[in-house]
C-alpha cells in the first residue's frame, strides 16, 4: 500500500478499496439486515434506537438527516414522533432525508413503504449532497465506523447543520467492565459470525461487522474526535453497560 491506509475489519487497506469492501458487505445483507439485527442483539437495538429518537425529539417543520439510515428503521421512528408532535401542536411537515452509500440498502428500505415525511438517496457520509448549515438535526446509526474517513464525516455533519443544530451517533462501543467485555467477545467473535452463516448466508460478512466493532475508537477517543469537528456540549451515553453508545453534540 502507497497510500493512505484504512481499516476493514482487523486489515489494513488502501483508503481507496474500503468503500468497494464495504458497499459490497451491505449489497449482500440488506435484504437480511433488519432481521438479523433482531436476531443478533436479540431485539434490543430497539430499545436503543427508540431512546435515540427520544433524544432528538423530532419536531413540525424540522429537516433531519439520517445518514448511513439504511432501511429506514430510525427515519419511521423519527418521522411517526413528528407527526404526533404536528397533531398536538399544528405546524408543518417535518422532512427527514434517509442517506446511504449503499443503493442496495436504500432499495430494501424504499420496498418496506414509508412515511411521506421521508426521501430517499445515495449518497457518501463524507460528501454529503446538501448545502451548508440546511439541517436541523443530523443522525447516524451504526454506519460511522464503515466510513473510510470518520474525522471528513463528522466535518461534514457540522457542514450541513444550522448552528445550534443537533448532532446524534448511535454506533457499538466498549462495555465498561472486564466480565461483560469478556462476554461480549465470546458472543460477538462465536456467535454472531454463525447466526450471519445460518441465516443470512455471508458469514464473512458478519464477521467484517463484529471485527469492526473492535477497530472503532472508544467512547472518550470518538466523543473527542466529535469535538474536534467543531461540535460544542459534546457527551456520550452508555447503553446496556457500553455494547452501544449514543454520542451527542451541538453545531457551533
Amino acid at each position: 500500500m502507497t497510500g493512505p491506509v484504512a481499516t476493514f475489519g482487523f486489515r489494513d487497506v488502501d483508503a481507496s478499496e474500503k468503500p468497494g469492501l464495504v458497499r459490497g458487505v451491505f449489497d449482500r445483507v440488506a435484504r437480511r439486515y433488519d432481521l438479523m439485527n433482531d436476531l443478533m442483539s436479540g431485539g434490543v437495538h430497539r430499545l436503543w434506537k427508540d431512546a435515540v429518537a427520544a433524544r432528538l425529539n423530532p419536531q413540525p417543520g424540522e429537516i433531519i438527516i439520517d445518514c448511513a439510515g439504511g432501511t429506514g428503521d430510525m427515519a419511521r421512528r423519527f418521522a411517526r414522533m413528528a407527526r404526533g408532535a404536528q397533531l398536538r401542536r399544528g405546524g408543518a411537515d417535518a422532512k427527514i432525508l434517509v442517506i446511504d452509500y449503499n443503493a442496495e440498502m436504500v432499495a430494501a428500505g424504499r420496498e418496506k413503504g414509508g412515511e411521506p415525511e421521508i426521501a430517499w438517496a445515495v449518497g457518501d457520509a463524507q460528501r454529503l449532497p446538501l448545502p451548508d448549515d440546511s439541517a436541523d438535526a443530523y443522525v447516524i446509526s451504526f454506519g460511522i465506523r464503515n466510513v473510510t474517513d470518520i474525522p471528513a464525516a463528522l466535518r461534514e455533519a457540522r457542514r450541513v447543520l444550522k448552528p445550534g443544530g443537533r448532532f446524534l451517533c448511535l454506533e457499538f462501543s466498549r462495555p465498561i467492565t472486564e466480565a461483560l467485555q469478556k462476554a461480549y467477545d465470546a458472543y460477538s467473535f462465536k456467535v454472531i459470525p454463525e447466526i450471519g452463516a445460518r441465516v443470512g448466508g455471508d458469514r464473512d460478512a458478519y464477521q467484517y461487522l463484529v471485527e469492526s466493532i473492535r477497530r472503532f475508537p472508544d467512547q472518550r477517543r470518538f466523543a473527542g474526535m466529535i469535538g474536534e469537528a467543531g461540535f460544542a456540549r459534546v457527551d456520550y451515553t452508555n447503553f446496556t453497560g457500553g455494547v452501544a453508545a449514543l454520542h451527542t453534540g451541538r453545531a457551533i
